[in-house]
């Protein structure tokens, strides 16, 4: 797959999940929903986030760094990112709407992202 043909599958499917999760925003009471309704709601705003992040991260990561050698590295690096953000959003969001959030759980959450991006940082300097 082309660089061209992922970027255009990732705005696609990043505005295919936006107005999946807009729907659900404006059509569906949050008070009579069942938990299917929330799974969906979170799983579409989960897409979105990994879509806008991740082509946002990779936009920004080829301006500033311009070889374009090293493309892949910088659409998996700007993926990650994306998928590390968003489990930090909506994690907040879920303890939010439990009324669980404290700072020191969110901490937490930041802590565990960043060991585990160390953790593919000293992978990936091994190979």
């Amino acid at each position: 797959m082309s660089l061209r043909q992922y970027l255009i599958l990732i705005v696609i499917g990043t505005l295919l999940s936006f107005s999946t999760w807009f729907l659900i925003l404006k059509m569906v009471n949050p008070k009579e929903v069942g938990l299917l309704g929330f799974v969906l709601f979170y799983l579409a705003l989960a897409v979105t986030l990994v879509g806008i992040i991740s082509l946002a991260g990779f936009g920004l990561r080829m301006a500033l760094y311009r070889d374009e050698a090293i493309v892949l590295r910088h659409v998996t690096t700007a993926f990650r990112h994306a998928c590390f953000f968003t489990v930090i959003a909506l994690g907040s969001l879920l303890l939010q709407g439990g009324g669980l959030l404290t700072w020191w759980n969110a901490l937490l959450m930041v802590m565990v992202v960043t060991i585990m991006e160390f953790f593919f940082i000293s992978k990936h300097s091994v190979r």
